[in-house]
């Protein structure tokens, strides 16, 4: 494998964005029409292959996006460029197993993690193979780390850990106390996302210094302490997912407050990047100033959100209803999504050495359409929580199938709104990976 293989990472990842999208597309129609492809592959084995193949998008631009940075244009030789395509072709492989197992429904995993338990042990050893690469190119070669170091190197560790964390119950002690193992199972997958988070945070903040030419932003004590109190989050702020044990309530109220506090201080770091930013930078790379910028809304609607999700009474009808998917949808397509498509288009950028995508109108196009209608999408599902949360305190006056049929034309606009995000991110997206298999037969730096 010769090829440039950070580029392939990235091209894996946005194809898995593409794919993951449509089937969620698909999902959609199943509530409108319970029986849409019930007989081809049925919601409970679309639901959990679309959950894994976003995640996988953002998994793969995150790792690709930290091996090109570190190689291309830090210019800090890799420890070994074999491990990294090791560590790219263990990914490749275990994903033909992942989609065995949701297609021939030979699945047996948890919630998110749905499929063939087994396949985990490849994944950890992609991880650890990232994690010798990471640490040993680092190592004696880099003093004095920027923020963003510190946040992919912490990242890496901590995905291990908790992706180890997650299936702890294949053990009978645990397996066997059922709070035991639903409050580890929660706790886990918390923190496993926090360790996701980690990665395209430090993305974020890389990407904001490097624009700026001022690596200040990487070194200052506001992203030090961002990435201090994000570690805080990735370890504490699971408590507020676990309401059904039975804890102390004071538990899920710090823990609330750690995760809503971490989203302030990315809001301010990133509004003070953009006040601060020259007009002549913000038009060198226009549009992952956009894409940053839509990040920075994402958050704080995603803020607000949450901050309503907090109050137990407010919760207490919300869990589990569409409110909960919003929330879900809004951080990883509204936040984590948009920040690595800057990623992606600050790349694209410094391969073409010009202005990159900006001068392509489809994909300014499509970052409009793809921003209005995430927000029609999200405000469908925050609608279909607030009827179903209204019907489960008149459940006895109707039944189920009322709700549904009640709720058909938010459902319709739901799905409508998906369908044009779609084709957004094919707007945006397959000039993207134009622009990068263009410039994959390069060699990577050993």
């Amino acid at each position: 494998m010769k090829k440039n293989f950070p580029l392939i990472f990235i091209i894996l990842g946005l194809c898995a964005l593409l794919l993951g999208a449509f089937i969620g597309v698909l999902s959609s129609f199943v509530y409108l029409y319970p029986d849409f492809l019930k007989d081809v592959i049925p919601f409970n084995q679309l639901r959990p292959m679309h959950t894994t193949t976003v995640v996988s998008w953002i998994i793969l631009t995150a790792t690709g996006g930290i091996y090109f940075y570190l190689t291309k244009l830090e210019k800090i030789p890799l420890y070994s460029a074999n491990l990294g395509k090791a560590h790219l072709l263990i990914f490749i492989l275990t994903a033909f197993g992942i989609y065995y197992s949701f297609l021939s429904g030979k699945m047996g995993g948890r919630e998110y993690l749905e499929y063939f338990p087994l396949l985990t042990i490849p994944i950890l050893l992609g991880w650890l193979l990232f994690g010798i690469n990471f640490f040993k190119t680092m190592a004696g070669k880099v003093k004095n780390w920027p923020v963003y170091y510190w946040m992919w190197g912490t990242g890496i560790i901590f995905m291990i850990y908790h992706l180890s964390e997650s299936h702890f119950w294949i053990f009978s002690n645990i397996r066997n106390d059922y709070i035991k193992d639903l409050s580890i199972q929660w706790k886990s997958y918390g923190s496993f996302v926090g360790s996701w988070n980690l990665l395209v945070y430090g993305t974020a903040i890389y990407l904001m210094a490097k624009i700026k030419g001022d690596d200040s932003i990487g070194r200052g004590k506001i992203s030090f302490f961002f990435y201090f109190l994000g570690l805080t989050n990735l370890m504490f702020g699971w408590a507020h997912h676990t309401y059904i044990v039975p804890t102390a309530p004071w538990i899920r109220y710090v823990a609330y407050g750690v995760s809503m506090t971490e989203w302030i201080i990315f809001i301010q770091i990133i509004y003070s990047w953009g006040k601060s930013l020259s007009k002549e930078k913000k038009n060198t790379h226009l549009l992952v100033y956009r894409f940053l910028i839509a990040s920075e809304l994402w958050v704080f609607l995603n803020l607000t959100l949450a901050l309503l999700m907090s109050i137990p009474a407010f919760n207490y009808f919300t869990h589990g209803t569409h409110i909960t998917v919003a929330h879900s949808m809004g951080t990883t397509i509204g936040i984590n999504t948009t920040i690595l498509l800057a990623s992606v288009s600050y790349i694209v950028s410094k391969l073409v050495k010009s202005k990159g995508l900006e001068t392509q109108k489809v994909v300014t196009y499509g970052f409009y359409i793809f921003n209005v209608s995430l927000l029609l999408f999200w405000f469908a599902l925050i609608a279909g929580g607030v009827f179903k949360a209204i019907w489960m305190v008149n459940e006895s006056n109707s039944s189920y199938g009322a709700l549904q049929e009640s709720s058909a034309p938010i459902f319709l606009a739901f799905i409508i709104a998906g369908c044009i995000l779609f084709i957004s991110m094919l707007m945006m997206i397959i000039p993207m990976i134009k622009r990068l298999l263009s410039h994959c037969s390069e060699e990577s730096e050993e």
